[in-house]
């Protein structure tokens, strides 16, 4: 697993155009090398994804023009331009025109792979965040030490605001199954910071956070609450880090999938069944006694379908 400064590290050289030269390929691919690496909103993945499919019309439109097509404002496009790297449309325009007409000539990325597109493209980068998840996974030590503290926390907080909210529901409604008391906490401001007191003073060490781009102000807020009141806390989040991992005291950095206009979290799923997993073998013989209630108690009441 990296740092908190390898990973970002790693980014800002992503960001600041310093990874290397894009490699050769399908002109679609070359555009997505150019937009990849920038955070950017679903609004702009709108036009990135625009200039991707209609490149040989859309490097030759002007401003007016393709906010027009995208159904955008100008003003969208030009902070558009800036978020991926140029000083404004002009230059952006530029080098579209630059692959467009690389496409024209034969040049490199004339044609274009065979089989692919923007979902398949999606696919193939999150099995990318998968895979380097799995090489990450080749020392579980800090996973393991932390399920066990994750465990011994009771009651155990786990915190996930706005587009965080999905994880944390997810993670809290399994770890209610072997765990004895799971609070789960995603609204922010006052209703956030009274679940961490309250948690703190029923004797509580551990919150486990979740934040997702765009990253709140609020999960930031909450996140220093929770230091302040004396519990700890482990973050699960991307691979851009930022200030909500420099309050963390183990921070869990995973890609996030963002090929789409809304970002996808296969590997930040499985981190959360990973941390869970760490959490069923600190405590085996809690695990075994409660998820054998559970079952008798889905059974007499009939929760699920019958095969």
């Amino acid at each position: 697993m990296p740092s908190p400064q390898q990973a970002r590290a790693q980014a800002s050289a992503i960001t600041s155009g310093q990874a290397g030269p894009p490699p050769e390929g399908s002109t679609a691919s070359r555009l997505r090398t150019l937009f990849d690496g920038r955070r950017l909103s679903p609004g702009q993945r709108r036009i990135a994804q625009y200039l991707i499919d209609n490149i040989g019309e859309a490097a030759f439109l002007s401003i007016t023009e393709l906010a027009d097509r995208v159904g955008v404002s100008q003003p969208s496009v030009t902070r558009f331009a800036a978020a991926v790297g140029f000083g404004g449309y002009p230059a952006l325009r530029e080098r579209l025109q630059s692959v467009a007409r690389s496409r024209m000539a034969g040049g490199p990325g004339a044609a274009e792979e065979s089989g692919g597109n923007e979902l398949q493209a999606a696919v193939d980068a999150e099995l990318e965040n998968l895979e380097n998840l799995r090489r990450d996974f080749a020392d579980p030590g800090r996973i393991i030490d932390t399920g066990r503290e994750l465990s011994r926390s009771t009651p155990l907080t786990v915190l996930g605001l706005r587009i965080a909210v999905s994880l944390a529901e997810y993670f809290a409604y399994a770890a209610r199954r072997i765990h004895p008391d799971v609070r789960l906490v995603t609204r922010g401001g006052s209703v956030a910071y009274d679940s961490l007191l309250q948690s703190r003073e029923a004797g509580g060490t551990w919150v486990l956070a979740f934040s997702m781009p765009r990253h709140a102000q609020e999960t930031l807020t909450a996140v220093r609450v929770a230091r302040t009141a004396g519990l700890k806390v482990a973050l699960i989040t991307d691979l851009a880090l930022g200030p909500v991992a420099d309050e963390a005291d183990v921070t869990f950095a995973t890609g996030t999938g963002s090929r789409l206009v809304f970002d996808s979290y296969a590997a930040s799923g499985v981190m959360c069944a990973a941390l869970l997993q760490a959490m069923t073998d600190a405590d085996p013989e809690r695990t075994q006694a409660r998820l054998e209630e559970y079952e008798q108690v889905a059974d007499e009441y009939r929760f699920f379908l019958k095969d």
